[in-house]
């Protein structure tokens, strides 16, 4: 039996974090390097990982010079490219044993995220409602917040079945579990604001796919749990916070590092005896 802090030591271990360059990706990459892993900040921003990466090479490096965090660029909607991002990791280090799958679209956190370069007018699919919803962007949302996440599963999953064991986080929503209050997004001056149909859906896949994967890999060291946040700060202007927190059992939304105890705990041997479970930090907001 490890003593506590051996419990959450992550010393000697590789994590790939998708979306790591992201609201909540971020700290999750800190937060395990912290605890001693070796990070793959993947994004489809590559800038914006390359920068997270040389901040926390900084903010982190060992006496021995060693990299804790090195970045990759990948759009985790296509196959060729969630493969070359788990060949790089291997190749560079010969083992997996984290997958977080914080990557998703999210018109609310960033409205920009589902329009294709060249596309005009991006935040409407925000503003649409769910008779009027775009089907283009329906299917994107798909591709990236579902079908993205069984992509890394897949390529992470040849690679812990080949080492015989491994964690896969993903990164779900209290909309995955129940239905979103449309009246805290719109407003006086913006009536027709609406939490899109495929956010709930998807959110709520990622649930039933940590589900069957947890029992996939019945018998092995392989534990596939989800993490499932509330409403999380993000320069949200003062009305939808005050709606959001009204919501909310603790009376307020999350900070962003909040996210960090639980995903440490679901990374680390702290909770080796869980697999197919979803770890819900939400304020209360589940809880009414």
């Amino acid at each position: 039996m490890k003593n506590i802090p051996g419990l959450f030591d992550l010393t000697g271990r590789v994590a790939i974090v998708t979306g790591g360059a992201g609201l909540l990706g971020a700290e999750f990459c800190q937060t395990l390097i912290e605890a001693g892993a070796i990070t793959i900040i993947a994004d489809i921003d590559g800038i914006a990982a390359d920068k997270l990466a040389d901040s926390l090479n900084e903010r982190f490096r060992t006496q021995k010079s060693e990299l804790r965090a090195v970045s990759s660029q990948v759009d985790i909607s296509s196959k060729s490219s969630v493969q070359e991002l788990f060949q790089f990791a291997f190749d560079q280090f010969k083992q997996l044993d984290i997958l977080v799958n914080a990557a998703a679209l999210d018109p609310k956190v960033d409205p920009r995220s589902l329009s294709k370069p060249g596309e005009a007018d991006a935040d409407r699919p925000l503003a649409s409602k769910f008779e009027d919803y775009p089907l283009g962007q329906w299917q994107r949302a798909l591709d990236v917040n579902l079908t993205g996440v069984f992509l890394c599963c897949q390529a992470a999953g040849k690679l812990m079945a080949a080492q015989g064991a491994g964690v896969i986080i993903n990164i779900s929503s209290i909309y995955g579990m129940v239905g979103p209050d449309q009246r805290i997004y719109q407003t006086k001056d913006n009536p027709e604001i609406y939490k899109p149909a495929y956010y709930s859906t998807t959110k709520a896949g990622i649930l039933g796919l940590t589900r069957y994967l947890a029992a996939y890999y019945a018998g092995t060291d392989i534990r596939v749990n989800a993490l499932t946040p509330g409403g999380v700060f993000k320069d949200h202007d003062q009305g939808f916070i005050q709606a959001y927190s009204s919501r909310a059992v603790l009376g307020r939304m999350a900070e962003k590092s909040e996210m960090n105890g639980a995903l440490l705990f679901l990374a680390s041997d702290a909770s080796r005896y869980m697999t197919g479970g979803n770890l819900v930090v939400d304020g209360g907001w589940t809880a009414w």
